[in-house]
């Protein structure tokens, strides 16, 4: 009888702990959402780290912070500790590229990219921006299978539409480039790169 009293009050203990650290830590991303809607984005960190949580939620949260503060090596670190905790998350993938583009460090940036096609061959957001990292590295053939990817599934996806006549013209494809602008320009009229890339296959 004694021992099933004590373990009762253990877990009543235990209970009380959990609740007590999920109100803790629900709190502090609250005032960290506060924070950051008033762009004081140190502060918003310095909420979060009133907890002792290092759950993956944490570190994804302070990893977007960080990169919002100009924090840039910080914000990879806590992206890659989400990482590790949730190896199959996209999203902590793709907010890694954040500080590791702007920090330029592109191959470490494909790397993510790469991973998170390998989890889903068909990430529309990933291929359009890995089409963008080798148009701007002036590997365009390359480019053109990212890019084409994207208009598989969304044919009339104005942004890839533009790249692709942009990857085409460099390739020397001009009548597919014209095809493309237009098509671009069928999605968005005013769109000036569109214009200029007809513009520029006159010339």
């Amino acid at each position: 009888m004694k021992t099933t009293q004590k373990t009762a009050a253990i877990l009543v203990f235990w209970a009380i702990s959990l609740a007590s650290l999920h109100a803790q830590t629900l709190n502090a991303f609250k005032e960290s959402y506060t924070l950051e809607a008033k762009k004081e984005y140190k502060q918003a960190i310095a909420a979060l780290k009133k907890t002792n949580d290092n759950s993956y939620e944490i570190n994804l949260r302070q990893g977007w912070l960080h990169y919002l503060a100009g924090l840039l090596p910080e914000s990879v670190t806590y992206y890659e500790k989400a990482i590790m905790q949730r190896p199959t998350s996209i999203e902590a993938r793709l907010g890694y590229a954040l500080p590791a583009s702007s920090l330029n460090h592109w191959d470490l940036v494909t790397e993510q990219y790469q991973a998170v096609l390998k989890l889903d061959p068909n990430h529309t957001v990933t291929n359009y921006r890995m089409g963008l990292v080798f148009y701007y590295r002036k590997e365009y053939k390359t480019a053109e299978v990212y890019f084409q990817k994207v208009l598989k599934l969304y044919p009339f996806d104005h942004d890839s539409l533009l790249m692709l006549g942009w990857t085409k013209y460099m390739l020397g494809q001009a009548n597919e480039a014209r095809g493309l602008f237009n098509r671009a320009l069928l999605n968005t009229p005013t769109d000036s790169s569109a214009v200029q890339g007809l513009a520029a296959l006159k010339q």
